[in-house]
């Protein structure tokens, strides 16, 4: 084997990693939408857990990237420690899919089927319609489909080629004498251990001992120790990933290492003794691409049926090795780790935007419900909140502007800037939440006091803005449009219960009725609750024009109330009456 055919060698391998990227990043783009459902489906059912990893890695064709963003997960506290065992396991198993594809390259024969099974046959033609569809077809979902056939047409090229590389390997003495010390157990395991480490993959691993097999020269005693030991090697990602990450997302990092080399250990014993004793036929015959597959999954089955009804043992062993901590940890709201997997951060960023959400329309309820009955308690809950709330603010924030720079689908983009936007307003509204709660605690530690008309009045403004908040909120967590298209009416009678609400204020000061302190209190109050209802129909606007693939604030409002004028004056009318005719 001569250098060029080292150079040929590592451009196989350039080309094979490179194919594998390509296609598992637009696989994953292509099933964002699947992707997302994890969030909906994780369950502390070990069985349904394992199927989750199973079919998602069987999608992405990455064990290490789901178990990466299995760590992630544990470490925002979207998954339970217990709940990734399931998913863990799940992911060994679905990464033996790509052993399987890499096998085709082992397809022998003449006839036409046989040879149009031959990756070296169809590929070309895949990489052809890939590259069609790019440069004719606009729609980007139909790109991502042709980036999987091209991404999958370059990594059976690469495997191609690093096969051609290898053939002088055939008629090599010492090339075999090398893989006879491999047959060794532990040497092999160390080999696939090392080997699977360095290049962070072990569907590469396993492709490149796949391509090392049609020289002939591998057999079953040198292929079972390497893959039992590239089983292991995959477990780097995740080590590597959980530097730095909280106590569980550590355990879910060892439970993924402890279950491969739990499983290694008892699979070598099992077949060395029984290979001691019986003495199997077919150890010293030399394996092929379909032989290194079906090695690959009997190991993954064998080691889930041993393993998977002691989960709770596994996740024992993981607080043994990674102990509790005297400090407690601060559970971050999203995980970087998730970047890597731009659908499932999507969805896991609206789901922190809800919590936050949530958080600020509590907190304004409970500072609106002060000015009337203020309590110190409540006060100092309100807030912690409102400090929540701010950094929720700034780490949505960040993680967002990051997420935005990745390659995203044209929904998930959308979506993205439409979290951008909204969670400003979502701070205002928690910011008005203080100012009211200092106008309330104002009245109370100077014993001040509303007349009975201002009370009545306040709290038919206040039911106003409670009721803006909580349809904002619905519609903004159920995405429901026909409630966002509602919120516009409802903020122009809030404007009208504000101007009405200060002209009788005016009203009762020359009637003496009121006096100029409480005014001023009062102004604030009702500039504060008319502001929070200008962010909720911010907040409307901005879901109304991501839906209809605009950006034109302004634009839209004059449309709404004009040439729409007739509907909006009706919901107005609508809402106008059921406030109005309390203070009327």
């Amino acid at each position: 084997m001569s250098i060029f055919n080292v150079f040929t060698l590592l451009g196989g391998l350039a080309f094979f990693l490179y194919g594998m990227n390509i296609m598992g990043d637009a696989l994953e783009r292509r099933a964002g939408s699947q992707l997302k459902s994890i969030l909906a489906n994780l369950t502390s059912n070990t069985f349904k857990g394992f199927l989750l990893g199973l079919v998602v890695t069987a999608v992405i064709q990455s064990s290490s990237a789901t178990t990466v963003m299995v760590v992630g997960f544990v470490n925002s506290g979207i998954m339970t420690l217990h709940q990734s065992v399931g998913v863990i396991m799940g992911a060994n198993l679905g990464t033996s899919v790509t052993s399987w594809l890499l096998s085709l390259t082992g397809i022998q024969g003449e006839t036409f089927w046989l040879q149009m099974l031959k990756p070296a046959s169809f590929t070309p033609l895949l990489a052809f319609i890939g590259i069609v569809m790019i440069m004719f077809i606009k729609d980007k979902k139909k790109h991502d489909t042709a980036y999987i056939l091209i991404g999958f047409a370059v990594l059976m090229f690469g495997m191609e080629t690093m096969s051609g590389a290898v053939e002088p390997l055939s008629e090599s003495q010492k090339f075999r004498e090398i893989l006879l010390l491999f047959s060794n157990p532990i040497l092999g395991l160390i080999v696939g251990v090392v080997f699977t480490a360095i290049v962070q993959s072990s569907s590469a691993s396993v492709g490149i001992l796949q391509s090392l097999t049609l020289t002939g020269s591998v057999t079953y005693a040198t292929a079972i120790p390497i893959v039992m030991g590239q089983n292991i090697g995959t477990c780097v990602s995740a080590m590597i990933s959980s530097a730095g990450a909280g106590k569980n997302a550590k355990r879910a990092a060892v439970i993924h290492l402890s279950f491969n080399v739990i499983s290694a250990v008892i699979c070598m014993a099992v077949y060395y003794g029984l290979n001691a004793i019986i003495g199997f036929s077919f150890v010293n015959n030399a394996t092929n691409p379909l032989g290194i597959a079906q090695i690959h999954t009997i190991f993954k089955i064998f080691a889930l049926i041993i393993l998977m009804p002691f989960t709770k043992q596994l996740e024992k062993l993981a607080h043994i090795i990674v102990k509790d901590g005297d400090e407690k940890e601060k559970t971050k709201l999203i995980d970087e780790r998730l970047l890597s997997t731009p659908p499932v951060a999507v969805e896991c960023c609206k789901n922190v935007a809800f919590d936050m959400a949530d958080k600020a329309v509590s907190g304004l309820s409970s500072s609106m419900s002060m000015v009337l009955n203020y309590t110190e308690n409540i006060s100092q809950s309100i807030i912690k909140n409102e400090e929540m709330v701010d950094e929720y603010e700034d780490e949505l924030g960040s993680y967002l502007l990051n997420l935005s720079a990745k390659a995203l689908s044209d929904n998930d983009s959308m979506e993205v800037s439409k979290l951008l936007r909204i969670i400003g307003d979502i701070e205002r509204i928690s910011d008005h939440s203080i100012n009211i709660l200092d106008s309330a605690r104002e009245i109370y530690e100077k014993k001040l006091s509303f007349s009975e008309s201002a009370k009545k009045e306040l709290s038919v403004m206040i039911r106003a803005v409670g009721d803006i908040l909580n349809l904002t909120l619905e519609a903004f967590k159920s995405d429901d449009i026909e409630k966002a298209y509602d919120i516009e009416p409802l903020e122009q009678v809030v404007d009208d219960l504000q101007i009405l609400l200060k002209k009788r204020h005016v009203s009762r000061l020359r009637k003496n009725e009121c006096t100029m302190e409480m005014g001023f209190i009062l102004t604030d109050l009702l500039t504060n609750l008319e502001r929070v209802s200008d962010h909720c129909s911010n907040i409307a606007v901005c879901m109304i024009e991501i839906a209809h693939e605009s950006f034109d604030t302004h634009g839209y409002i004059q449309d709404l109330k004009f040439q729409h004028g007739k509907e909006f004056e009706e919901n107005v009318k609508k809402f106008s009456k059921h406030y109005m005719s309390e203070i009327v």
